[in-house]
This record gives structure tokens, C-alpha cells and sequence, in this order.
């Protein structure tokens, strides 16, 4: 359990580097009562706050939106502070010499969960929230600091604490979707904290509308108004099931979100050269420094190295190594001023936030309609402060979050260069993160697709290290190309008919959007933005069974007892049934017998059509597993679990329960 200690342990300014004041643990405790995990021996956890302040006038701080704008104490400088929570090596020389920071999805901690395959919580204390220890026993040092502002007022949960502008008013924007009639709804996203409307702002106005690409209709302001604490919108008749509403209000006192990523910047910063500089660090140094995110936190990533957030004060590269792991082409708002770091882009949900907008591949390139030149590592690049980047991603992201705009043209005709620098995966038939298993419909048509790509992200870590230090490279990139016609429009998709499943060629899309003429000084000024045309998104093509033809097929996908997608459509409750569930994949198991298959009208071989037994599957399983082990895209200490997983899936496969889908 975690000791309480007396008081704060304090590091002075004078000690550390530009950025980071003070850094306050103000509790640690062993891991586990001492429990060694492999070399690196036991851990220690430790909690606290970081303490920053930067100065407004620093060209490199003048990324920040709206940076002159906020207070500054008797120094000139801006203060603010993060959550800090720490799983280390008790004796630092044991560990890998390495620092990986998870970007906090939400406020939540979820890398040990993925790699260890963990129970998640906000405060691993049990041997299940470390799962199989793997992370520990790489020898990493495990980071989480606060970089939202805004997330649910929920104990344990990481968070920045920025000031805000003040005396700054802008439109800010809220649309929601319920699946249940209420009169009353929060103005921020998934119980974020919103900022507060006026109650009395005449020009506020709620419209509703069936379709993103319907026309909206403006509510009587007399029929609607915001809550007494400002916080919601209420509407006397009721929010109806499945309409999108959209309120656009004056906002005030913007908090500077762009503040998270300059606490990032410092922080890792401090911990590769604080020491360096004669500090000594209540947390250790670490000559390599590596980033993960998943969902929202890779989407964060993106935006991080896109606004050059990867070059310190002294113009130091920050991070060696990013995995943005399912942020298909998005980035998001993360630093503008009256930014929602929580909204994002959904098929049917926060529509038209500055997520999946232009720029998308890494390296310059023209958008023809707009004249616009832009790449998403352009800043990088420049300052050599590019680090070594691996683009993650399920099948979802190519439907649901414009994927292959990192590696296509504009226009979606030809591939496009990727720099050395970079790798990219996609996951063949896998959605947004892995399903439970067995696997059961949740807001969808179809099960839910439990194929299980955390194995591959295991490998692709340790590959991401070697390469940092400057061993072999890893893996080649692995994603669907126009150039050999694995990467084609949702039009062309030759998915079988498969009875009982609809397919749908309606694909999330990414559109040119126009937020104001104040845009590129983070200043949204046009509330809903003014809509152009959609970029051109494309999908993997798939084969007789429907399964993807492109990217890394992972055993199960490899050797299938079913078809797994990337797509999945709504149940007609939790959303409507011709839209795109949000990061849902389909599981549609294979009929087990050639008379099932014949009755049902199924195209696709049955599974006794295709193995003889279970034996025969798991040597199948087998030999694709240790295919992609010689390949580097799996670890030959995860055989052993792969094929007892396998086992499990042949098992369901055959039984009564899953021969009746």
C-alpha cells in the first residue's frame, strides 16, 4: 500500500531545468510488498505534482494559444501545475535506462492494462493491476502526467491545472446526441467540465438536425435555456432519441489548454536533462524518453509534434521514440483557445471539431481546394527534433477516423512518401481496441471483434527501443497501398453477402473546414465551422471470407474461425442502424458444418470445410505465430499464450452457443 510521507519532497528551481519549478512527491509506497520483476527487481510507486512556469516571451512558448494573454506572477512568468504518478525501479540502475510516458487517456491510466494485459485502475495496487508484469520487466520507468484541463470530476483521475485568460469572450460550441428523451443536457462532452454559458446570452442558439450532412433547424430561444449553474441546456419539451442538437454560446475566461503539451514538453525534458545541467531529480534522469497513446492520447501525439512541441526551451529534442496507437489521421483540440481536449469526431458523435482536419500525412503536401501546405512533422523536421515514430492502427480508424490519409495524396489517388523516420501498422480486421472475449453485441448489429493485436504492440515496443538505441530497424511498415489495390474506396469493397449482415459503404468522414480567419493563431471565430468538401478516405479490400487483404494479419485473422471487420453498424437504440457504431468491429463466426453452411445460404467455408480438428488449427495458429516472430512482429516469450488463446477461440468456435449465430 501506498505510505503517506510527512511532507511534500521538494526540488528548488534552481535545481532544475527551464519549465519545471518544483516537483512535489507527496506519496510512495513499494509495488506489490517488494515483489522483483525480473532484472529490474522491485518497483516503487510514487504521487505528487509537478510545478511549471515558462516565459510568455520565449519564442519557443509562442506555440502556446493565447500564452500572452494569461497571468504572470512577480517574475514574468506564467504558473501552472500537473498530477504526477510514478512506477519505478527501486534501484534506477536495474531498469532499462528508458522512460516511457502513457499520455492519459481521459484522465485514466491504461498502459498496463494493454501491455500486461492488467485489470484497469487508476492506482494499481494488486497483482492483477500489474497483469503479467511485462512493461516492469522491460525495466521501463512508467509515467503519468496531467495534460487536460477538463476532465470528469472524478477522484484519481490525472489533471492540469492552467489558468485561464481573463476578460477573453469567444463562441464555443456543444452538440450532443441521446438515445433516451431528457430535458436536460450537459454542455460538455461525456461529462467533461464544460464551460459555463450565460445565462442571459440572447444571441445563444440550439438547433436540431436528423444527419451531420442534414440541415439544421433553429429551436425558439423562449422554448430553451441554460441551467441555473450555467453548466447545462435544458429544453422543456425534451431532447428526442437520435437527433443531433447544437448549442453555439459566448464563452469567457478561456483556460490555455495548450499548457498540457507544454507540460509534457518540460517535464520529460527535466527528466533527460535536469541532471544533466547539475540538478538532481527526485525522480531519476534517463537518457531515452518515449511516448504512447492511445485513442484521444495518440491523436494528442500527432498534435504535440505537429505544433513542435517536441523541442524544449533550449531547443532539445524531447521524446526519442511516439507510438500513436489508433489516432488513425485525427488530432484534436488541444491547443486553441476555448479548447475541448475531451470532443473529438465520431460517425455519430462531437461532429466537426478540429480533429480529422488537414494536415494528415507527415511530410508536406498541397490540398488542391484550399491551396493549403501543410505536414504534420513540417516543425519537426526543421528543428531535428523528429523522433522515431510508429503509426499504430485498427481496421476502425480506416473507416472511422481517415487512416489512410497518412499515407495517401490529398486527393486519395496514390500513395505517399513516408519519412525514415516513421513506421506504419495497421492491424488487419481488428477495431478500435480489442473486444472481450467471447465476444457479445453492445451497441451494434454484430458482435464485437475481439482480435487481439496487443501481442503485435508488445513486439513493436521492444522494436521501438533497439531502434532508439540504435540497433536493428524494426519491422517494415505493414499498411494497405493504392499502388497493389489493397487500399480502395468503401465502394469497392468485395464483401461477401454473409446472411443476417448489412454492409454499409457509409464511412466517417473528413471534411475542409473553415473555423474563422483568426484559425492559424488558435482563435476559432466561425461556430458550427463552414463545411467543404470531404477528403477522400479509403479502406482495406478483403477477401472471399471478407477479411482484409491489407496490413498485419494477426494469427486469429490469419487462421480464422470467423470474419473480423473494422466496421460495425448501430443497433437502431444506441444510435441509427445505416450509421457506423463508434470504434466497434464485427465479429461474424464461419458456419461450423457444410450443411449449416449450405441451409443459411453462406458463401463462406465452414470450419470443418477448413481444419480437420483442433490439433490441425493450433499447428496452423502455430506456424503463423512464429512467421511473424521471425518477422519481428510478435515475441517468441508470448507463443505460449497466443496458442493457449487460440485454443480458447477454437473452443467457443465449436461449441452449441457460438453454432447458432
Amino acid at each position: 500500500m501506498l505510505k503517506r510521507c510527512l511532507c511534500a519532497f521538494s526540488l528548488l528551481a534552481a535545481c532544475l531545468s527551464a519549465g519545471v519549478v518544483r516537483v512535489e512527491i507527496q506519496s510512495r509506497g513499494d509495488v506489490l510488498g517488494g515483489r522483483e520483476f525480473g532484472l529490474a527487481g522491485a518497483y516503487e510507486k510514487l504521487a505528487g505534482k509537478v510545478h511549471f512556469a515558462v516565459d510568455p516571451a520565449n519564442p519557443i512558448n509562442q506555440i502556446i494559444a493565447d500564452i500572452d494573454k494569461a497571468p504572470r506572477n512577480a517574475a514574468g512568468k506564467v504558473e501552472f501545475s500537473s498530477d504526477v504518478y510514478v512506477l519505478r525501479p527501486k534501484q534506477l540502475e536495474r531498469g532499462n535506462g528508458a522512460v516511457l510516458f502513457e499520455v492519459s487517456n481521459r484522465g485514466g491510466k491504461g498502459m498496463l492494462g494493454f501491455f500486461n494485459r492488467a485489470r484497469g485502475t487508476l492506482d494499481p495496487s494488486t497483482g492483477a493491476d500489474f497483469g503479467d508484469g511485462f512493461l516492469l520487466k522491460q525495466g521501463y520507468t512508467l509515467v503519468w502526467l496531467g495534460w487536460q484541463w477538463d476532465p470528469p470530476q472524478k477522484p484519481g483521475l490525472m489533471r492540469l491545472y492552467a489558468p485561464r485568460a481573463p476578460g477573453i469572450t469567444g463562441v464555443v460550441r456543444a452538440d450532443f446526441v441521446v438515445t433516451e428523451k431528457v430535458t436536460s443536457h450537459l454542455l460538455s462532452d461525456r461529462e467533461h467540465i464544460p464551460y459555463p454559458a450565460d445565462a442571459n446570452d440572447a444571441d445563444a442558439i440550439l438547433t436540431v438536425r436528423d444527419k451531420i450532412d442534414a440541415p439544421r433547424r433553429t429551436i425558439h430561444r423562449e422554448e430553451w435555456k441554460f441551467s441555473a449553474d450555467r453548466n447545462r441546456v435544458e429544453l422543456a419539451a425534451g431532447f428526442e432519441p437520435l437527433k443531433i442538437y447544437e448549442v453555439v454560446y459566448t464563452g469567457r475566461d478561456p483556460v490555455l489548454a495548450g499548457l498540457g503539451p507544454a507540460a509534457v514538453r518540460d517535464f520529460f525534458s527535466y527528466l533527460k536533462y535536469g541532471a544533466a545541467a547539475g540538478g538532481s531529480s527526485a525522480l531519476g534522469s534517463f537518457p531515452r524518453a518515449y511516448a504512447f497513446g492511445i485513442s484521444q492520447s495518440g491523436r494528442f501525439l500527432r498534435t504535440f509534434l505537429y505544433y513542435g512541441f517536441n523541442q524544449d526551451e533550449a531547443g532539445r529534442q524531447v521524446f526519442d521514440g511516439v507510438m500513436a496507437h489508433v489516432a488513425g489521421g485525427g488530432r484534436g483540440s488541444f491547443n486553441h483557445r476555448f479548447a475541448q481536449p475531451s470532443r473529438d469526431a465520431h460517425p455519430f458523435l462531437n461532429f466537426f471539431y478540429p480533429t480529422d482536419i488537414f494536415p494528415f500525412a507527415d511530410l508536406e503536401q498541397t490540398d488542391p481546394d484550399t491551396g493549403l501546405t501543410d505536414g504534420v512533422l513540417v516543425r519537426a523536421l526543421k528543428s531535428n527534433t523528429a523522433p522515431r515514430i510508429f503509426y499504430t492502427n485498427s481496421s476502425y480508424e480506416y473507416w472511422g477516423r481517415a487512416a489512410s490519409l497518412i499515407h495517401t495524396r490529398v486527393d486519395g489517388k496514390s500513395d505517399a512518401p513516408i519519412p525514415d523516420n516513421v513506421r506504419i501498422y495497421l492491424f488487419a480486421g481488428s477495431q478500435h481496441g480489442p473486444a472481450a472475449f467471447p465476444p457479445t453485441r453492445t451497441i451494434s448489429q454484430q458482435p464485437n471483434n475481439p482480435n487481439d493485436f496487443r501481442w503485435a504492440m508488445r513486439a513493436l515496443l521492444v522494436a521501438m527501443d533497439r531502434w532508439v538505441r540504435q540497433g536493428p530497424p524494426p519491422p517494415p511498415s505493414i499498411y494497405p497501398r493504392v499502388s497493389n489495390d489493397t487500399l480502395v474506396a468503401p465502394e469497392v469493397v468485395q464483401f461477401p453477402k454473409i446472411p443476417g449482415v448489412n454492409f454499409s459503404t457509409r464511412i466517417h468522414k473528413a471534411y475542409r473546414a473553415d473555423y474563422g480567419p483568426q484559425w492559424k493563431a488558435g482563435i476559432v471565430t466561425l461556430e458550427p465551422p463552414r463545411i467543404g468538401k470531404a477528403f477522400p478516405m479509403l479502406v482495406s479490400q478483403v477477401d472471399a471470407d471478407g477479411n482484409e487483404t491489407g496490413g498485419l494479419r494477426m494469427p486469429e485473422v490469419a487462421v480464422p474461425l470467423a470474419t473480423y471487420t473494422g466496421w460495425n453498424l448501430f443497433d437502431g437504440k444506441a444510435g441509427p442502424a445505416d450509421e457506423l457504431a463508434s470504434m466497434q468491429g464485427s465479429f461474424i463466426p464461419f458456419p461450423l458444418t457444410r450443411g449449416e453452411r449450405e441451409a443459411r445460404g453462406d458463401p463462406r467455408r465452414s470450419i470443418e470445410e477448413r481444419y480437420r480438428d483442433r490439433d490441425q488449427y493450433i499447428g496452423k495458429v502455430a506456424a503463423a505465430a512464429l512467421m511473424l516472430v521471425e518477422r519481428g512482429y510478435l515475441l517468441d516469450q508470448d507463443m505460449p499464450a497466443i496458442l493457449k488463446q487460440a485454443g480458447e477461440r477454437w473452443d467457443y468456435a465449436v461449441s452449441s452457443a457460438s453454432g447458432g449465430q
